[in-house]
């Protein structure tokens, strides 16, 4: 069985967004070759991403698709936006939709966000693991990481790292 891990950035105050939901807080710390955060062996590691609408819009209006061509992309959204080569949109039985993929044969599945996805996911206890790369940035207002997270989850750590960045990326897994 597949697993979902959850590979996000964070501000230190757990916003994943501004309320507009723009990203232009993370362009200061850009994943490059000599700071990549784990990032490149961590998409050796998928096959699959799953995304929320909001996410995905963001991202198209940054041109920024292209980098994932090679992964298969769903999108859990209200609407369907029209499918493409590598882009199918989930817009009922999300938990169902997402299980299914779970038990496919391949890689694991990048949970790419945003916060109202991740909350659904974990009250359906389908996050294995979860890798946040908590930006020292203070946003105070926008999307929360966890929003009305619905019920209590219990998690363990099994690796952190500092980079000179700032950046302090966690990793934990599902306590059984």
């Amino acid at each position: 069985m597949k697993k979902i891990i959850l590979y996000i950035a964070a501000s230190i105050d757990g916003r994943i967004a501004e309320p507009d939901g723009g990203i232009e807080w993370l362009s200061e710390f850009p994943i490059n070759k000599e700071m990549n955060y784990g990032y490149k062996e961590f998409m050796a590691s998928i096959d699959t991403i799953i995304m929320g609408g909001r996410s995905w819009r963001e991202l198209s209006n940054m041109d920024a698709m292209g980098g994932y061509a090679d992964k298969a992309i769903y999108v859990v959204s209200r609407h369907d936006w029209g499918e493409t080569e590598n882009t199918k949109f989930i817009t009922e039985n999300v938990i169902e939709h997402i299980t299914a993929l779970r038990n496919e044969p391949g890689k694991d599945i990048w949970l790419f966000g945003g916060g109202e996805l991740v909350s659904v996911l974990l009250a359906a206890d389908l996050v294995d693991e979860m890798r946040i790369a908590y930006i020292p940035v203070i946003l105070s207002k926008g999307i929360s990481l966890f929003p009305e997270q619905p019920k209590e989850s219990k998690w363990e750590l099994s690796d952190s790292k500092n980079y000179s960045s700032g950046i302090i990326m966690v990793e934990y897994r599902k306590k059984k």
